[in-house]
């Protein structure tokens, strides 16, 4: 591959490229040529570096890349912290994702929703579910409004925590407010109320979103599998199944491997055997 020497948007091309292929070490040789060839790197180019050290899991090194930069008084931008923020909330350093929140406010930087949303899914996957409600107050006082990926996170929390009946009244409330929940969301409250054995209400909200022409997912199907098979309603399990094929979804590993589990724990070795010969033919 050739490069034009001198030009940023160049090399920030050819960096964003390795870095889709996940290639974070070829896209830091790239970095080290630009700097040698007195090309100065900007902070889009250290914002998508940093994005990559994350998506390896790399968290310290995307950590010392930002505050590398900041001793050296690089002018970082709301991104290169909503990029931080969401690395360290997804690696359960949430603390630390608050420090450099307030430390946006400090450096007068105007947190956007992506900031936002990434904090308030780190509060909601840590169970502190009253701090991301705070945020979402903070949210609407600055004119910035909570969209379905906010309410997401926080309906995961509540079905998470056991309050699966809150969970609902949200989803209504949103609804309400002109808010429409993803496929995303209804697989969430799906999960929570089977697993909190309300499957006769998992199965409500499953044929409305079969009436109301949802694009129904091997996720959505699986959690509903996994319900009935939990109650050992294994025939209304199977024909769950068919009808997957049916509609041309195509059954996961999970997918079968919670029927299978399920009818082996109930002695039923039969039926499993024959899923699982099943499973292992497609």
């Amino acid at each position: 591959m050739e490069y034009v020497y001198g030009r940023v948007d160049t090399y920030f091309d050819s960096m964003c490229f390795h870095l889709e292929e996940g290639k974070v070490k070829e896209a830091k040789k790239l970095l080290a040529v630009m700097m040698k060839e007195g090309v100065t790197p900007d902070v889009v180019t250290y914002n998508s570096l940093m994005d990559g050290h994350f998506l390896l899991n790399e968290v310290n090194k995307a950590m010392n890349i930002f505050y590398t930069l900041a001793r050296r008084g690089v002018a970082l931008d709301g991104h290169s912290y909503s990029i931080m923020i969401n690395g360290l909330s997804k690696s359960k350093m949430v603390d630390e994702a608050v420090n450099l929140f307030k430390e946006m406010s400090c450096n007068n930087i105007i947190p956007n929703l992506m900031t936002y949303n990434a904090l308030i899914d780190g509060f909601c996957k840590s169970g502190r579910i009253s701090y991301a409600w705070e945020l979402v107050l903070e949210m609407h006082d600055n004119g910035q409004p909570a969209d379905i990926v906010t309410y997401s996170s926080i309906i995961y929390a509540l079905c998470k925590n056991h309050h699966v009946d809150k969970a609902i009244a949200l989803v209504k409330k949103i609804k309400d407010q002109g808010i429409q929940p993803s496929m995303f969301t209804y697989n969430i409250l799906l999960d929570g109320l089977c697993k909190e054995g309300q499957l006769k209400n998992a199965q409500d909200v499953f044929r409305d979103l079969l009436i109301k022409g949802y694009s129904l997912d091997v996720r959505t199907y699986s959690i509903m599998i996994n319900g009935l098979s939990r109650e050992g309603l294994f025939d209304e399990a199977e024909a769950l199944l068919s009808k997957m094929d049916d509609n041309g979804i195509i059954p996961n590993a999970i997918t079968y491997e919670t029927i299978i589990l399920a009818l082996f724990y109930k002695d039923e070795n039969a039926k499993a055997e024959k899923l699982l010969r099943e499973m292992r033919s497609t």
